[in-house]
């Protein structure tokens, strides 16, 4: 084991493509607790810094076969530390932080402020609880809202009952409006619901 401490990374990296777990023992060794230390820094929450690292370290260990011989391996395990960072945070923008900032600023503002609210965030913030719809009653509703289909169209085309399409449509409304209210959304869902 000591022989793998005086290997320089590039050596380990050639080693590691053939599955030598010395070589990523001794990768892991050299790079964990900065690797750790560098993702607690930005996402200040040491288990998940943890897990995010150990998620980076299997990955390296499961695609090594797919390392290039000029694979830096100290830039490998910060770019997939980054990027990873970067999607935990985009997760952990909840839906219910986002909305209350949307309802703080329909408060705070004129009712010709509030129409000036970015089209796009609002309907960026109706969109996601949409896509959390259970898979069929999604698509029918965003059939009849986004497409505009009649009740008849959309049971056609999707051999379905007029009845089950217009059930589907009220559960829809049903689970969105509350969803949306709550969170402060109110005037969008009179825009969008009508």
């Amino acid at each position: 084991m000591s022989t793998y401490r005086s290997l320089s990374d590039p050596e380990l990296v050639d080693l590691l493509k053939s599955g030598d777990q010395a070589a990523f023992t001794e990768i892991y060794d050299r790079y964990w607790s900065i690797m750790y230390a560098h993702a607690y820094k930005m996402i200040k929450n040491r288990e998940e810094a943890k897990d995010l690292i150990q998620e980076i370290f299997s990955t390296l260990w499961l695609k090594s076969h797919l390392l290039t011989e000029d694979t830096n391996v100290s830039g490998y395990l910060y770019t997939a530390a980054r990027n990873r960072v970067f999607n935990l945070m985009s997760q952990h923008k909840t839906r219910h932080d986002y909305f209350n900032a949307i309802a703080r600023f329909a408060t705070e503002e004129s009712t010709a402020t509030i129409e000036h609210l970015e089209e796009r965030d609002l309907e960026a913030a109706v969109e996601r609880e949409i896509q959390l719809l259970p898979p069929k009653m999604r698509e029918i509703f965003e059939l009849s809202r986004k497409q505009n289909l009649s009740h008849k169209e959309i049971a056609e085309q999707l051999n379905l009952s007029d009845q089950t399409v217009k059930k589907q449509v009220q559960n829809a409304l049903k689970i969105l409006k509350p969803r949306l209210r709550d969170a402060g959304t109110g005037i969008a869902i009179l825009l969008f619901f009508r």
